[in-house]
């Protein structure tokens, strides 16, 4: 799904990490683990070209994404990326069917019934029958419920999580990974960065980020 050949990193005279070489396949969940400041939502950032690396590559299905103008990055961010924030990255005067609907911008997404596949996805983050309520209003961890109910109707083959459950209780946490593991076993291909133990425990395969990493 995703090759990270040889990247690198650097601000100014300081190297973050430089070499970094790990594969994210689909059907199969990554963690990057490394200490605070090892520059894992900086690695997630060039997957999801929000940032550019110094050298090196990241391929999807051959192609050096690195490499893409704006209009290839904006589509690439539609038709294939999903990201999940730490922030939740919601409108908080909106609803929370107008926060999912945000996602449904796709020919393809347009062409099914909206209404119906919101529904169903806030069923499965345990959040039923509250389309109608203002984002404002829900705790953290219904909010971060909200943000994962956006990927289940956005339904992408890439899915970047940056910190997903660093401000969750265990509870909501445990609810956040049981669904990336269920887009993770439909086929989705999803990269983690984390401190939590747990989480890097029920992920596929482990990849440590450190500074300098050769």
């Amino acid at each position: 799904m995703i090759e990270i050949v040889k990247l690198t990193k650097t601000f100014g005279t300081r190297t973050l990490w430089s070499g970094v070489t790990v594969n994210a396949d689909r059907g199969r969940m990554l963690a990057l683990v490394g200490p605070s400041g090892s520059g894992k939502s900086t690695l997630l950032n060039c997957v999801g070209l929000l940032d550019s690396p110094t050298a090196g590559e990241i391929r999807h299905e051959g192609a050096d994404i690195t490499r893409f103008g704006r209009q290839e990055a904006r589509r690439f961010r539609r038709d294939t990326l999903g990201y999940l924030f730490q922030n939740y990255a919601l409108i908080d005067n909106a609803t929370v069917a107008d926060n999912l609907e945000v996602s449904l911008s796709t020919r393809r997404a347009r062409r099914e019934k909206s209404g119906a596949r919101i529904a169903e996805a806030l069923e499965r983050v345990g959040l039923a029958g509250r389309e109608k309520e203002r984002v404002h209003r829900l705790s953290g961890g219904e909010q971060q419920r909200v943000a994962l109910a956006r990927l289940l109707v956005k339904k992408p083959s890439l899915v970047l999580a940056d910190e997903p459950t660093g401000a969750l209780d265990h509870a909501n946490a445990t609810a956040v990974v049981d669904i990336l593991r269920e887009m993770s076993d439909a086929g989705c291909a999803v990269v983690i960065a984390t401190h939590d133990d747990r989480v890097r425990d029920r992920c596929d395969s482990v990849f440590a980020v450190h500074e300098k990493s050769l």
